[in-house]
């Protein structure tokens, strides 16, 4: 063996050193996690000692100190650490050879080197959770304020939960509001959804939560379903297919509708692809086959369209109810009634010019509105409400003498809209979001060239409108030194939308490519044929059952709820699974159904089960009588038992997830997750 040289052994001396020094750190953290767990233990005994006391002033007593125990044995701890560190730092100053650090060395090396590998390997098993921005903008710990939350979808949790299963093999990622690492670690996923809560009544009651503030950490805002037209079930148990798995339906049935009539497994959805709502008629004539589309366009302009999830994380206004609407409570809708939009309803480029004034905020001050022929249907200027502080000539184009005997006001503007806009319009623009939080108004129906074009590969980076026009089209806007004109802005973004109708659905799109060389796009797009694009339409109308989902790879799932439940979660359940009731239920079969007498029963056995299961589902109803003010209070520290309860339960890593769907025409509803870790004092504190 070739002997080292003295720079070589002294860093070898240095590596046992941080080595040996590491590990002394490890040690003395997990004692002090001990000691705060030995303290908590004994803080809990005290606590139910002291309630077995009938002398008050004692209880009073002992409560108060309750927490000085846990700082007066982490002082202790601290001082006994330091005092063995002190001994420690003296026994090496004696010792100039150790160079005031410990030497290790042959067997015991090794040790240190085998601990620090198995203590590593102990960390690479433990799944992490944590928010992402558009699920920290939902967050109810870190926007306390309910108009500073965005609020997410119940789909976006579905997402959450097949992503929990399956990773990356699973139909939807999570990953635009969360990130769940080591999934596959997450030794199952536990859902109770508490029908009849809000998130009302928690922010009003949280004291009365104790089991989910301290046990769940992670607490979201989501977006009640009734108020898009969608259930609770439905959200939770249809996964809208895919394109991929369209194309296989399509490649084997011929269609969809063929699909749905053929493979058990396809399930229509009962709300439409985007949201109706209340008091709106719909359209009986439904868009079915390529012959329906215009001459010009390839594939159906209702694929282009913002879904409700893409309006509110673009931030446009939309009429949600709960907190979100807050908002918007002065804007006005364009339409009193909407009819569904098909691939032949209109569409009109719009475009607004705003100027800053005296309220600090940008307000109206020039429309343009044209058709799909370029012709100008509406090109008004404005006089805003409060007086100009800052014209933005550079950008709008407006000037002082240009707004002298304008009369035309922001109400005006809107009433005319309202006139000349059909039922089924399509708003196209670019970011138009801004455009109308200007008008203080709302439409279902948008589409959004800085969404549906992109040249950088990256969905949250928008390209301007004067690029896209220039790669595209081969024309130059915006050039005039003296401001835009949103009749040029307007047009231009017509032109594109329908650039995009006579090509396909990613020409132009870098993130659906998956590449950023336009010149790629467009050959590409050229080479794809109309029999590709025909059948696509309405892929989100179709579905499959989220149990199907689950039970891949030989996992199985329990629905546990009362009669009325299960009927309802017995439209996802098709045939194709193998499902067996509670009591007949064995290892070969994939879904258990529990029917429950009660509430209480269905959270009694789901916990019983609970961990038999990759995936178990309860759902229990909280009748309107319970939420009465005599009755409330008794309503809430019973679901916080029972929450208590399906925790206990749980094994170490399994993701729990809470749902509070909402009310109708009310509050949005709350979302409460979290993984179970290892280290847990839920033995000690009984229910």
């Amino acid at each position: 063996m070739k002997n080292l040289t003295t720079k070589q052994l002294q860093r070898i001396e240095k590596k046992k050193k941080k080595m040996a020094a590491l590990l002394e750190i490890t040690k003395l953290n997990d004692k002090d996690r001990k000691a705060k767990m030995h303290v908590l233990k004994k803080t809990s005994t005290e606590a139910d000692q002291s309630n077995d006391t009938d002398n008050s002033d004692v209880s009073m007593e002992e409560n108060v100190k309750r927490k000085r125990p846990c700082d007066e044995d982490l002082k202790e701890t601290f001082l006994e650490h330091s005092t063995k560190k002190k001994n420690i730092e003296g026994t090496e100053e004696s010792d100039t050879l150790a160079n005031k650090k410990p030497r290790l060395s042959g067997d015991d090396y090794l040790k240190l080197k085998h601990e620090l590998r198995e203590r590593k390997k102990q960390l690479t098993k433990i799944p992490r959770f944590q928010l992402k921005a558009v699920g920290e903008s939902a967050s109810l710990s870190i926007n306390v304020k309910s108009e500073n939350r965005i609020p997410i979808f119940l789909s976006d949790v579905q997402h959450l939960l097949l992503y929990s299963l399956h990773g990356h093999h699973s139909p939807y990622v999570p990953t635009r509001w969360c990130q769940l690492e080591k999934y596959n670690k997450v030794t199952h996923t536990v859902v109770f959804v508490v029908e009849g809560l809000s998130l009302y009544h928690f922010m009003a009651y949280e004291s009365m939560f104790p089991y989910i503030t301290s046990k769940l950490e992670h607490r979201v805002e989501i977006v009640t379903p009734t108020a898009y037209g969608g259930s609770v079930i439905e959200d939770l148990a249809a996964v809208p297919i895919t394109g991929i798995q369209s194309d296989k339906l399509i490649k084997q049935y011929g269609s969809l509708e063929a699909a749905l009539q053929s493979n058990s497994d396809v399930i229509k959805l009962l709300r439409t692809v985007f949201p109706m709502y209340e008091n709106l008629s719909m359209n009986a004539e439904k868009f079915k086959t390529g012959s329906e589309l215009p001459p010009t366009d390839k594939f159906p302009r209702t694929q282009l369209l913002l879904s409700l999830c893409q309006m509110v994380e673009e931030n446009y206004p939309v009429p949600l109810k709960g907190e979100l609407a807050k908002k918007y409570e002065n804007y006005i809708m364009t339409k009193d009634v909407y009819v569904e939009v098909n691939a032949k309803s209109p569409m009109f480029g719009l475009d607004c010019e705003m100027c800053k004034t005296t309220t600090g905020e940008l307000e109206l001050t020039r429309i343009s509105l044209v058709d799909e022929s370029m012709k100008i249907i509406y090109n008004s200027l404005v006089k805003p409400d409060n007086p100009i502080t800052d014209y933005l000539t550079r950008f709008s184009g407006i000037t002082k003498n240009m707004l002298d005997g304008v009369t035309t006001t922001l109400s005006d503007v809107q009433q005319t809209l309202r006139k000349l806009l059909p039922t089924d319009a399509i708003l196209v623009g670019q970011s138009l979001n801004s455009d109308l939080h200007t008008l203080k108004m709302m439409h279902p129906y948008i589409i959004d060239t800085s969404v549906i074009f992109n040249i950088t590969g990256d969905r949250y980076r928008k390209t301007k409108l004067q690029t896209l026009v220039k790669e595209f089209l081969g024309e130059r806007i915006q050039e005039n030194k003296s401001g835009h004109c949103p009749t040029e802005d307007s047009q231009a973004s017509m032109k594109l939308v329908q650039l995009k109708l006579a090509n396909s659905l990613d020409y132009g799109d870098a993130v659906l490519l998956g590449q950023c060389n336009m010149n790629v796009l467009k050959m590409e797009a050229e080479k794809r044929t109309n029999d590709q694009q025909s059948f696509k339409t309405e892929i989100r109308k179709y579905a499959t059952s989220i149990f199907k989902h689950v039970t891949k790879d030989k996992k199985s799932a329990a629905i546990v709820g009362i009669g009325e439940v299960m009927n309802e979660y017995s439209k996802y359940l098709t045939c194709s699974l193998n499902i067996m009731d509670d009591e007949n239920f064995n290892e070969n079969d994939q879904v258990r159904l529990v029917v429950a007498d009660n509430d209480k029963q269905a959270v009694l056995r789901a916990s019983q089960i609970a961990m038999e299961h990759a995936f178990t589902l309860c759902h229990i109803r909280i009748n309107q009588d319970k939420l009465k003010y005599d009755q409330i209070e008794k309503t809430f520290r019973t679901v916080n038992k029972w929450v208590h309860k399906l925790w206990q339960h749980m094994a170490v890593n399994g993701l729990a997830c809470v749902i509070f769907p909402g009310e109708n025409n009310a509050a949005n509803g709350a979302c409460f997750l979290n993984l179970k870790k290892e280290i847990s004092e839920d033995c000690i504190v009984g229910v």
